[in-house]
C-alpha cells in the first residue's frame, strides 16, 4: 500500500482516480473546492511538509472545458494567457518541488493534454476556438516533467500523461460527433480508462520509468 496526494481531486478525473487508487492506497486529497489554493506557497510548503506521501498526481488545471474565445488568436488578452500559466505552470512547478523536498518521496505523474502535444484542430470548433493558454501551458507540462524527471534523478521518477478528450455529458453533442469522427478509435475516452495506467505509474512496477510521457488519446496523435 503507497500514500499518494491527489491534487484536483474533485474534478471529473480527479474524483474517478481518487475512488480508484483508494482502493488499495491512503489517497490524500487536494482540490480548490476543498479549499486547498496551489498559487499559494504559503498553503503549499506546509502542506506537503505536514503530509509525506510516496507519489504525487496532479490532475489539478485551468481548463476551458468548452466555453471557447469567440475571438480570434489576435485578440485574446494576454491577462488570460497569463491565468493558465500561473495554474499550469508555475503552481504545478511549486508543487512538485515542495513534494519532492520530502524525504521519501517516490514519484510524481504530471498531466498534460493531446492539445499539448498537438494544435487543437480549428475544424472542431465551430464558434471559436480553444485558448491558445491552454495549449500553450499544457505543452510546458511537458518540458517540465522532463525537466523535473532529469534532475530529480535517482530519487524521485517523474512521468508525463497526456490524456484525448473524455466523454461527459455537457459536451456539444456536434463537437463529440466531429472528435469522435477524426479520432482512430473512434469515440471519446471513458473516465475509468486511466485508472490503470496512474495505478502502474504509481507503483514499484514502472520502477525504471521516468521522463516519460505517454499518450493516452485512441490514437489522436498518430495521424
Amino acid at each position: 500500500m503507497s500514500s499518494i496526494i491527489i491534487t484536483g481531486s474533485e474534478g471529473l478525473i480527479g474524483s474517478e482516480v481518487s475512488r480508484f487508487l483508494s482502493q488499495n492506497n491512503t489517497v490524500i486529497k487536494l482540490d480548490l473546492a476543498l479549499g486547498h489554493d496551489l498559487r499559494d506557497e504559503s498553503f503549499v510548503n506546509p502542506f506537503f511538509k505536514e503530509n509525506p506521501a510516496d507519489y504525487l498526481v496532479n490532475l489539478f488545471a485551468l481548463n476551458d472545458h468548452g466555453d471557447l474565445p469567440k475571438t480570434s488568436l489576435f485578440d485574446v488578452p494576454l491577462e488570460s494567457v497569463q491565468k493558465y500559466l500561473d495554474v499550469n505552470i508555475l503552481a504545478l512547478f511549486s508543487v512538485c518541488r515542495a513534494f519532492a523536498r520530502q524525504k521519501g518521496a517516490k514519484g510524481i505523474v504530471n498531466f498534460s493534454s493531446t492539445y499539448g502535444m498537438v494544435s487543437p484542430r480549428p475544424e472542431l470548433y465551430d464558434d471559436g476556438e480553444k485558448h491558445i493558454g491552454y495549449s500553450i501551458s499544457k505543452g510546458a507540462v511537458i518540458q517540465l516533467s522532463r525537466h523535473l524527471a532529469v534532475h530529480l534523478s535517482p530519487d524521485v521518477r517523474v512521468n508525463c500523461v497526456a490524456p484525448g478528450g473524455v466523454y461527459v455529458d455537457t459536451i456539444p453533442k456536434s463537437l463529440k460527433k466531429k472528435y469522435e469522427n477524426e479520432v482512430p478509435m473512434k469515440r471519446m475516452m471513458d473516465v475509468g480508462e486511466l485508472n490503470g495506467l496512474i495505478g502502474f505509474l504509481c507503483s514499484d512496477q514502472s520502477s525504471y520509468m521516468t521522463g516519460s510521457v505517454i499518450a493516452n488519446d485512441g490514437g489522436w496523435t498518430a495521424i
